[in-house]
């Protein structure tokens, strides 16, 4: 029987996981199956595959929720001939507040004080922890973990971290944590294998995705982040707002009459690439388009991208290498293309043959910061630390009581 590993990213309308291998001494090996459940309360329809083995592809019942996909895909994974036993699972969860940084065994009272802060990520909190509660009731004895993407910028200073507003609110939480912090975590992790002596200097990694931001690193640790006390804060995003004048909020409920609900939905939902465009907050069909609104809405969120890497780059003193990650800033080279054309007056100078290419390498020899495009893992950053906590921990599961 072979040990494995389980790495969930629990949404509201979808479950993706990745299954890896548990092996001595390095912790986690490669990965063994992966899949996502899309369309719950709509039209639910799991696919997974494993190596050398029947993968899945099929329709579950309109009412499937995380427990319904949690339970089918467990027994999907017994089932097999490989002979995998599934020892533990490993949460992303988005928010882990003032008090959880490192990854850590999920028991009631830690889910308790998780859910508590919900309002800081409507959007993934709640759902984030549906999974766990799900996978409680159905394998009580199954250890699980939370792992937070706010921890991996628990080291940035106060001064960074600080709001301007009268102390009382500060205590209350009322702060700047940063996101995307288990991607970012990954990539500190793999960049001496891409940026030599540069890997612990003055780094700016941009995370840009359906969510975007930038992390200042200097020695592989985050200095200051883009995102802040939720995750609307910095860019523009794909139906996010990003930096907004407070102002606006007041105008719009004083002037306006708007509801906090009807605010929080326009922000979340219909705001970024795809409030800006009218026409889509998914870049690829932005790029794809004619359309002036959609060339004006990637082009303002390059821009932001620049301002805010400067604003960063002053934070760190200087800027000895720029990495992209992320759906996009993997994929799309006319984005990259432009970021580093604003950022030539930091010292980069982009080879347009290799970014058009997907090199890894996307600045010139002469370049005074390096860039590169690395892609990231988040789910082998939740199984690695799944398997350390593991390991710390003696076993137990999550009671439902």
């Amino acid at each position: 029987m072979r040990d494995a590993v389980l790495s969930l990213n629990a949404g509201s309308t979808s479950l993706k996981f990745t299954l890896f291998a548990v092996d001595e001494p390095d912790g986690v090996g490669r990965p063994l199956a992966d899949g996502q459940a899309s369309g719950l309360g709509e039209q639910p329809r799991l696919v997974a595959s494993m190596r050398g083995a029947e993968g899945l592809d099929e329709a579950l019942a309109r009412d499937a929720d995380h427990e319904l996909v949690l339970r089918r895909v467990l027994d999907w994974i017994d089932g097999h001939e490989a002979g995998l036993r599934v020892v533990g699972v490993g949460h992303r969860i988005v928010h882990g507040g003032p008090q959880f940084h490192a990854p850590c065994l999920l028991d009631a009272q830690v889910v308790e004080r998780l859910q508590a802060l919900a309002p800081l990520a409507p959007l993934h909190q709640p759902h984030n922890l549906d999974a766990v509660r799900a996978l409680a009731r159905s394998h009580p004895r199954l250890p699980q973990v939370g792992c937070f993407d706010t921890g991996f910028h628990a080291t940035n200073s106060a001064l960074s971290t600080r709001y301007a507003l009268p102390p009382q609110w500060e205590r209350e939480g009322v702060r700047r944590y940063g996101f995307h912090g288990l991607s970012y975590e990954y990539i500190a992790s793999a960049l001496p294998q891409h940026l030599g002596a540069r890997a612990e200097g003055r780094v700016v990694v941009a995370h840009l995705g359906g969510g975007a931001s930038l992390c200042a690193m200097r020695q592989r640790r985050s200095v200051a982040s883009t995102m802040g006390f939720s995750a609307l804060e910095g860019l523009p995003m794909s139906t996010r707002s990003g930096c907004l004048d407070p102002g606006v909020l007041l105008y719009m409920m004083q002037a306006r009459g708007m509801q906090a609900q009807d605010i929080g939905d326009l922000l979340y939902h219909h705001s970024g690439l795809l409030g800006m465009s009218g026409i889509s907050g998914d870049m690829r069909t932005l790029l794809d388009s004619a359309a002036l609104e959609a060339a004006q809405a990637v082009r303002t969120f390059t821009y932001r991208i620049g301002r805010e890497l400067g604003s960063l780059a002053a934070a760190l003193g200087g800027l000895d290498a720029l990495v992209f990650t992320g759906g996009i800033g993997e994929h799309a080279a006319p984005v990259r293309e432009q970021v580093c054309r604003d950022a030539e007056w930091l010292g980069l100078r982009l080879d347009e043959q290799a970014n058009a290419a997907g090199a890894t390498r996307i600045s010139r020899d002469d370049s005074a910061v390096l860039a590169c495009v690395i892609p990231t893992d988040e789910d082998r950053m939740i199984a690695r630390h799944t398997v350390e906590v593991l390991r710390g921990a003696p076993p137990q599961g999550l009671s439902t009581r």
